[in-house]
């Protein structure tokens, strides 16, 4: 599987209270909290829900995702039509939530120092491969096992547990 985006560009310790600040928790509507996705973030005159794109990629620092253990955080990022997070490292448990709600992340020190903030960038799934088509540059990341690209395929964990029993 491969997506393919324009970067939205973040540094290092970006916090679940910054991709989606306290204030809205009041909702666990994905369209919701789409609405305020990166609302907090610190970066120039780019406000996130406003350009935000379907397939658009977030690429990160370090610490991604640190703070609360809130899966509303993945949720919001995912909702707003985010294909793909690249970062150097993810806090553990965004980590898990990502991947429990079905949006897919790479870990990729190359990738996340070199990709700036507007480039088009294509990843590949099966093989890790990270293009930014804008510098003309390919930077590689570890690939997904064939059993979380199905857990993606299938919208997360609830939604593939629900299709292997039958349920909808």
């Amino acid at each position: 599987m491969k997506v393919c985006g324009t970067v939205f560009k973040y540094g290092d310790n970006i916090d679940t209270d910054v991709i989606i600040p306290a204030r809205y928790l009041n909702s666990s509507d994905p369209k919701e909290l789409a609405k305020h996705c990166m609302e907090d973030a610190i970066h120039s005159s780019v406000k996130f829900a406003d350009n935000v794109k379907e397939g658009d990629i977030i690429v990160a620092e370090k610490n991604f995702g640190c703070g609360s253990s809130r899966e509303h955080a993945p949720i919001a990022i995912k909702a707003s039509g985010i294909s793909c997070v690249i970062a150097k490292t993810f806090a553990r448990i965004f980590y898990r939530n990502s991947i429990n709600i079905g949006l897919p992340i790479l870990e990729c020190d190359e990738a996340a120092e070199d990709i700036d903030m507007g480039d088009k960038v294509e990843v590949d799934f099966d093989t890790g491969v990270i293009k930014n088509l804008t510098k003309n540059k390919t930077y590689k990341a570890e690939p997904f096992p064939e059993f979380m690209q199905e857990m993606f395929s299938a919208g997360g964990l609830v939604e593939q547990t629900k299709s292997k029993l039958g349920i909808k």
